[in-house]
């Protein structure tokens, strides 16, 4: 049958209980440990059966216990506590003076996935966690964000595996019924639909809305009746595999998103584009731009990029995004007359320099044009970054590449288990979720009692385990395994031994497989009679993965044939659910990933808040987090060409590491008692997550770095008809079309010879700038220690001031330079243009000696 109308029965909430149905549609609940237990306390088996999501188990509650509930006393203190908190921390409002953000102005963030709850599946792993915790953080923090992202009917795959240990996935499909959306309006009141011009005709998309806390998350969807069958497919699944259905959901997101925003009334003054899967949105923001302002295409380049955040989160170049020039045609002939440019230019943004009109569009590529703020997702990262795409700034060395970073961050509050919770709610108070950045309540921490802290690990681990050989015994019944393999599954590994997590996506790069290099070894440990050690393993592979899928088929293989499989697990399904268990539950958090391919990595950043210890690679976030007085490294964060050579030499490390460090360390105990250094090891681990790996210190870094200076600058931009904006498109044109006249000659210094420490010696540079004047350019004596003939080491720039006006646009500069180490140096000198870091770092606008 076609054309069925649906409609949907609920119970009668009572008056009393009226509040629950508020709390069951902002997705606060998930986050909010008082609202859980008030959800639990209803109804623990239907809230279990129900997947801890509210809002189906709302309608499951039979009518005569919400009746009941409504005259309990007891129930009604509890609701009534978690209605003040959810007024006091979501409804009530808060200005803060120092961000500048007027009504209807606001952060837009864009990204491809959200992952906030295991309830709503719109997520894949790492990066949509991450941004599920930067709206959670955005709320407790009161910015004006909004995110804006992707409905997926069918979401991520669910994964079981077959007898084989082979990865198969299923989509089953979203019921909107289920999951706390609604649809967005517009400023008429009616439903929000946009279109994109697409190839086969429009692409309609309806607008939905889920409320994070304070913070609105829109959501495109394409699932309409009047779309084709093919573009209602568009947002069927996250991260098609179809190049032609990725390309339709980037330009959904980008274009369809700001077109969303601005049919909500929305004014992006700031936009953050997570990956780089958003990039078309800057597109089409210089179009409204130019709409809005009434300026043209080029004073928009010089307002756009100035207050846009681009953040990177994939270290490899093949992970980027790219697609024929062809494919992305037909998507921007439509935007010709609006930007006034021809498709082939508008292309162009987005393609490598010198890879022509038919050069495959980058992602990346656009992103980086388009953004001021760019940054990776760790340290290490950032210096990834810069050194895979320097050749963007091909005359700049690459520790000066304008790719900056900031360390991701995990939301504690969505992670912490219960047990922590209420030791935290003892020792740092109340609110500590608030305030745990304060140095004073991280000093709390140590004030926690060691057998306290030990009894609470302890509970959590037994937590672990429980859940642990109820997926195992689930993952064998679905299999139809005989009754004995059913029956051992249910008493699967030790509450009482030291417990190893693994917990990600299984990407070759990742090495889930390293443990297997030495099954002796292994073995050896796993079986020791006086210090045994099991491990759990869980995680998916792209369905298109197959090297991935061989490391989950060759774990279950080790599992099955070497009898060890009470003591080595690989839990299917990994999700966020399972996740908190992991994280929360295991002794060590293992993570060895081929160095520098791990742009972050929070999982460690969860476990360590947990207490639970790190021993990792020194690769992506662990590299700041790392102290031998918190956790393990393997190896010495060496990285190598020869990948087999690599994972010999790492496995042998973590080998050693396990057998020398780890279990002893564990096992040192007295009386039954918490190993001594083990509990310091943990307290030493949850001060440094809650310090600095937290997702508000995330926040914080983004609001003071990037979101308040681009929302000022913005303001500034198009102050007064956006003078200062057409004054800026005026220079850079100007800076374009005579740079090459600019020459420099050699930079001499006033005496040969060698220098002493301390001594200082004048460096004189002559300069013709042609037709430009001093006054635009910034000329910089570039120098630092040699690492070869050509090479510096680390640069470091003096700026050389004008000394004399030689005639004819030549100008003599100078500058003193002090010699402060002994060494041997290196020294040049340059011309760029002066101004901000838009108009510096414009690439081959820069003169060398």
């Amino acid at each position: 049958m076609s054309r069925i109308q649906y409609y949907q029965v609920f119970p009668v909430i009572p008056e009393p209980l009226a509040f629950l149905e508020i709390l069951s549609r902002n997705i606060w609940w998930s986050w909010n440990r008082d609202a859980i237990e008030l959800f639990r306390r209803i109804d623990l088996k239907t809230w279990k059966m129900c997947g801890g999501n509210p809002i189906p188990f709302l309608t499951q509650v039979p009518q005569k216990r919400l009746e009941a509930l409504a005259d309990n006393a007891g129930f009604l203190a509890h609701l009534k506590k978690v209605q003040d908190q959810f007024h006091q921390r979501i409804v009530d409002p808060i200005t803060d003076s120092s961000m500048p953000f007027r009504e209807n102005e606001v952060i837009a963030y864009f990204s491809m996935e959200f992952g906030i709850h295991e309830s709503l599946p719109l997520f894949a792993g790492g990066l949509g966690v991450l941004a599920g915790d930067h709206l959670k953080a955005a709320s407790n923090m009161a910015f004006p964000l909004v995110g804006i992202g992707l409905l997926y009917r069918e979401g991520y795959f669910r994964q079981y595996l077959d007898h084989n240990g082979w990865q198969q996935e299923e989509y089953p499909r979203t019921d909107l019924y289920q999951i706390p959306v609604k649809r967005a309006l517009d400023g008429s009141g009616n439903d929000l639909r946009i279109s994109v011009t697409g190839p086969d005709g429009e692409i309609r998309a309806d607008v939905w809305k889920i409320q994070v806390g304070r913070i609105p998350l829109y959501l495109l969807d394409t699932n309409i009746h009047e779309n084709s069958p093919d573009i209602r497919d568009i947002t069927s699944r996250l991260y098609a595999g179809e190049a032609k259905v990725r390309l339709a959901q980037e330009v959904l997101l980008g274009i369809g998103g700001m077109r969303a925003l601005a049919a909500l009334g929305l004014h992006p003054k700031v936009c953050h584009m997570n990956e780089g899967h958003s990039a078309f949105s800057s597109i089409e923001r210089l179009a409204q731009t130019m709409s809005t302002h009434q300026v043209d295409l080029e004073t928009a380049f010089e307002i756009v990029p100035r207050t846009t955040v681009f953040t990177t989160h994939t270290p490899v170049a093949a992970g980027h995004d790219e697609f024929p020039a062809d494919m992305v045609r037909p998507y921007l002939e439509p935007l010709q007359a609006s930007l006034g440019k021809s498709v082939e230019e508008i292309l162009s943004w987005g393609q490598p320099e010198g890879s022509g009109g038919d050069g495959p569009f980058s992602m990346f590529v656009l992103g980086l044009q388009m953004a001021q703020y760019c940054n990776g997702v760790s340290e290490l990262h950032g210096k990834v970054a810069r050194r895979m795409w320097n050749h963007v700034w091909p005359y700049r060395s690459e520790d000066e590449v304008p790719i900056t970073h900031i360390t991701n961050g995990i939301h504690v509050s969505s992670f912490i288990s219960g047990e922590f919770a209420h030791l935290f709610e003892r020792y740092l108070g109340p609110d500590w979720y608030k305030s745990s950045r304060k140095p004073e309540n991280i000093r709390r921490i140590n004030d926690i009692y060691e057998e306290e802290l030990w009894r609470a690990h302890e509970l959590n681990r037994s937590s672990l385990i429980r859940t642990c050989r109820q997926r195992m015994k689930q993952q064998s019944e679905k299999r139809n395994a005989p009754r004995s393999v059913v029956e051992a599954a249910e008493s699967v590994l030790d509450p009482d031994i030291l417990t190893i997590g693994f917990a990600r996506r299984f990407a070759t790069y990742k090495r889930a497989t390293l443990l297997l290099h030495d099954t002796h070894r292994l073995k050896a440990m796993i079986n020791s009679k006086r210090f045994p050690v099991q491990f759990i393993f869980a995680g998916k592979a792209h369905p298109k993965d197959h090297e991935g899928k061989e490391l989950i088929k060759q774990l279950v293989e080790f599992s099955q044939k070497s009898g060890l499989g009470h003591r080595f697990i690989f839990l299917e399904d990994y999700d966020m659910h399972l996740a908190r268990y992991l994280v929360q539950g295991a002794d060590v958090w293992l993570n060895n990933p081929r160095r520098p391919h791990e742009a972050c990595g929070t999982s460690g950043m969860k476990a360590a808040v947990n207490g639970v210890l790190n021993m990792s690679v020194l690769d992506g976030w662990w590299c700041e987090g790392f102290s031998e007085e918190r956790g393990w490294a393997i190896g010495s964060g060496e990285e190598y060409g020869d990948a087999v050579y690599q994972d010999e030499v790492e496995s042998r490390a973590l080998y050693n590491v396990l057998e020398n460090d780890v279990i002893p360390c564990f096992y040192e105990r007295r009386s039954g008692e918490a190993s001594e250094c083990w509990v310091k090891r943990m307290k030493a681990s949850m001060r440094m997550a809650m310090a600095d790996f937290c997702s508000f210190r995330m926040a914080d870094d983004y609001q003071t770095r990037f979101y308040t200076p681009a929302a000022r600058r913005m303001e500034l931009l198009v102050a007064n008809g956006a003078g200062e904006a057409r004054e800026l498109a005026a220079r850079a044109r100007r800076l374009k079309s005579l740079w090459n006249t600019i020459r420099i000659e050699p930079p001499v210094r006033e005496r040969r010879g060698a220098f002493h420490v301390g001594e200082v010696f004048k460096v004189t540079a002559t300069v013709s700038l042609g037709e430009l004047n001093p006054d635009e350019v910034d000329v910089e004596l570039y120098y630092g220690p040699l690492k070869s003939v050509d090479t510096l080491k680390t640069s470091a720039t003096e700026a050389m001031t004008l000394e004399t006006d030689l005639g004819g646009g030549q100008y003599a500069y100078t500058c003193s330079l002090t010699c402060r180490l002994a060494g041997r140096y290196g020294f040049t000198a340059r011309v760029t243009p002066r101004g901000d870091d838009r108009i510096k770092f414009t690439p081959k606008l820069i003169t060398w000696a």
